[in-house]
């Protein structure tokens, strides 16, 4: 897993929002006072989740109202479906994100 830094502002309060990072779109978001990363496509109909908001410890995807765990990723009871999660840390210098590298990547670097 690479940890990369992330070179915004981030805000206090709670927010949903698209950040780039190693050339990824990912979903950063703040609920509740705490801080995820995940995929920024909703996997049921390519739904931008990062145009989305949070309710009850989901993401709620614009398009057709899809929910997914902040903290697991798995979709709502009945969707069958889930998203990927990156692990956050906010450490004392900023915020982190750990993604993993490709096999490709790891090999050729």
């Amino acid at each position: 897993m690479k940890w990369t830094k992330l070179d915004i502002e981030i805000p206090k309060e709670d927010f949903v929002t698209l950040i780039k990072l190693e050339g990824r779109k990912i979903c950063l978001v703040r609920h509740e006072n705490n801080l995820y990363a995940v995929q920024n496509t909703c996997p049921h109909a390519g739904g931008i989740l990062s145009g989305g908001w949070c309710k009850n410890g989901h993401i709620i995807c614009p398009i057709h109202r899809y929910e997914y765990s902040l903290q697991t990723g798995r979709g709502a009871a009945g969707q069958g479906d889930y998203i990927d999660i990156y692990p956050v840390e906010e450490r004392a210098d900023g915020v982190y994100i750990g993604l993993k590298e490709s096999f490709w990547r790891r090999l050729f670097s």
